[in-house]
Order: structure tokens, then C-alpha cells, then sequence
């Protein structure tokens, strides 16, 4: 016996070395903590990661902010803030998610917001001109597609699918947050589905208030704050809103936003009402993670479908979430974009 205990012995011994070899020789997915929040070379370390850069138009040159947060060299995410004409800062939210996973990432406040330059000349507030725009920002950053992830919500989602038909030769993934491909199709869901389930004597009076240009009376927010926003927009009572999404707001370039979106709340209009890239999906190659809440703004079932239009795509629908489901469902919301984003960083998607 004592002969075949010693064989069994020996192998398991040598069964549990190869094991623990081969764990030692898997690839860390995670850069170490001492990687991650190494500045060597970085030519942003004084200003704590913050870059203006340089933004040529047709009416001259202009500056956008920009901020780095933390090292990795396969996977670096440009986040593209909503509105048109809001800012970086209710994706400040991300700094208790990215970091810990390891994950590089950018914010960055388009033309026109508030910690960028805010020309007036309501020419340079078209959608071709943002996507030349983040071009530049990219080529300034020098992100290519051996790492370079583009994150869009809401409009900055828009923004997202257009730079991706254009250029997704230079991206690595694609993630489209709580946006839909087609603007008719928002106001589609608005129309059939939102509005009818609000309180219809709300509803009446604030398209009254929207007929008379009654846009800033304080009633009209009175109405819209607790019968939309609380139930589609953010899923938190207005008073308990987290301080970046009231900066956000607060900041927000009104003349853009008007001018893109329309002045209504309950739906799009403006120089986007008849956006609608739903027939061209199908063109983009490249990763593609979809994000939408169940209470959104917008249709879920039709964020998750786009998924399937694109050639390798991915949906994610946020049960508890709405049109801010970073905030209102971030937990489902963060482990599915780090699960993306590290599925396709090590080749599992």
C-alpha cells in the first residue's frame, strides 16, 4: 500500500503545482494599483490629468476640456456627455466604478459646455461638426483601436453612433447608453406610451403651458419634476439627486440644448427631429454594447434590439433604471459595461 499512497501523493503534488503555475501565468486583466496610478511620461501630471485641447472649425479654433483618470494601455473609455450642451460631471459617478476595475478613462466637455469654450455662432451646432470634433479630441489623446472604447449617453449616444459610422476604424468598442437609433422612434415612444400613462390632467396642462412658449415658466418644471423626471429621467426624489447631476444641470448651455433637442420635455424636436441612423447599424463592426433602463426616456426593448442590428453586439437593460441608470440601477449598469469592456479587451466577445 505504502508504495501506491506515495504515487498518489505525488501526484496530486505535482497536479496542484501545475495548477498554481498556471494561474501564475494567466494574464492580469487588471492593471496593478501601482501601474494604474503611474504618471511616468504623462505630460498632464501638474494639472492632475486635465488637457484643453485645440478644436479647428469652420469659424475659427476653439478649446474643450478634457481629463484623464488613471493607466491602462488596452482599454482607455471617452465619455460623451448628453444634452446637447451638458457636461462631464454626472459621469463623475464613474470615478466610484473605473478606478477599481482598472480601467482608463476620459471626461470631456464638448463645445459649447461649460468647462469648454461656448462660441455663440449657432453654425457650429450641427452634428457633423461634433463628430469632426471628436475626431480631433481623439487624435489629441492619441487613442487608436488597439484601446480606445467610446462611451455615449443620451444625445452624446447620437454622437456616438455617428463617429462610429465614420470612423470605427479607430475605435476597439462602442457603447451606446440610453439612446435610441432614430429620433421619430423617441418620439414615437413619447407619444404612445409615456404620455398616457402620466396623470392626464398634468399632461393637459403642461402642453398648455408648451403651446403658450411657457417654457420657463416654474410651473411648467413644477408639473414635469415629479410626473417625469422622478419616474423616466433620474429614479431618485429630485431633493436627494447626487451633487454631480445637479452641477450637470445647473450648467447646462441652454441655446444648444434648445437649438439640438427642442424645448420640450416630453419629446425631440429641434435641428435632430428627423435623426435617424436605424437602417445603418448593420455597418458597424466593431464591439457594440447597448444600455437602456426599463423606465427610460426611451423604448428598452428597443435599445436591447439595436444590439442585433449591429454586427457584434451586446444589450444590456437596467431593471430598476431609468434615462440616468448609472445612478438609479449602477449596479447593473457597471458590472455589465466592466464585464464589456474586459470581455472585449481579453478577446471573450
Amino acid at each position: 500500500m505504502k508504495p501506491l499512497l506515495t504515487t498518489l501523493l505525488t501526484t496530486i503534488v505535482c497536479l496542484g503545482l501545475q495548477a498554481c503555475q498556471a494561474k501564475v501565468a494567466e494574464p492580469q486583466a487588471t492593471p496593478a494599483k501601482s501601474t494604474y496610478f503611474d504618471q511616468t511620461g504623462r505630460d498632464d501630471v501638474l494639472s492632475g490629468g486635465v488637457k484643453l485641447i485645440t478644436i479647428n472649425t469652420p469659424k475659427g479654433d476653439f478649446k474643450v476640456w478634457t481629463k484623464r483618470v488613471g493607466n491602462n494601455p488596452t482599454i482607455k473609455v471617452l465619455l460623451l456627455h448628453g444634452g446637447p450642451g451638458m457636461t462631464h460631471e454626472y459621469f463623475e459617478v464613474f470615478d466610484s466604478y473605473f478606478p477599481g476595475a482598472g480601467i482608463e478613462y476620459y471626461y470631456y466637455d464638448q463645445l459649447g459646455s461649460a468647462y469648454s469654450d461656448q462660441p455663440t455662432d449657432q453654425s457650429l451646432t450641427n452634428l457633423p461638426r461634433y463628430v469632426e470634433e471628436v475626431e480631433q479630441v481623439r487624435q489629441a489623446l492619441k487613442l487608436d483601436h488597439t484601446s480606445f472604447y467610446l462611451l455615449g449617453h443620451s444625445w452624446g449616444g447620437i454622437l456616438a453612433m455617428e463617429y462610429a459610422l465614420k470612423y470605427q476604424k479607430n475605435l476597439k468598442g462602442l457603447i451606446i447608453s440610453n439612446m435610441v437609433d432614430s429620433i421619430p422612434a423617441y418620439n414615437d415612444y413619447a407619444k404612445n406610451v409615456l404620455m398616457p400613462a402620466m396623470d392626464q390632467a398634468v399632461l393637459k396642462e403642461t402642453q398648455a403651458l408648451e403651446a403658450a412658449g411657457k417654457y420657463e415658466d416654474p410651473r411648467y418644471m413644477e408639473l414635469l419634476i415629479p410626473h417625469h423626471y422622478e419616474k423616466h429621467v433620474l429614479r431618485i426624489p429630485q431633493a436627494q439627486w447626487p451633487d454631480p447631476v445637479n452641477r450637470s444641470f445647473k450648467h447646462v448651455n441652454a441655446q444648444i440644448y434648445v437649438s439640438m433637442q427642442g424645448p420640450s420635455e416630453l419629446g425631440a424636436s429641434g435641428k435632430l427631429l428627423n435623426w435617424d441612423r436605424s437602417k445603418d447599424l448593420a455597418q458597424i463592426t466593431v464591439p457594440t454594447l447597448t444600455i437602456g433602463g426599463q423606465h427610460d426616456t426611451m423604448d428598452p426593448a428597443y435599445m436591447a434590439a439595436m444590439a442585433k442590428k449591429v454586427q457584434h453586439g451586446r444589450a444590456l437593460t437596467c431593471p430598476k433604471g431609468s434615462h440616468m441608470s448609472m445612478y438609479d440601477d449602477s449596479a447593473t449598469y457597471f458590472t455589465g459595461l466592466i464585464q464589456f469592456l474586459k470581455d472585449v479587451d481579453s478577446g471573450k466577445f
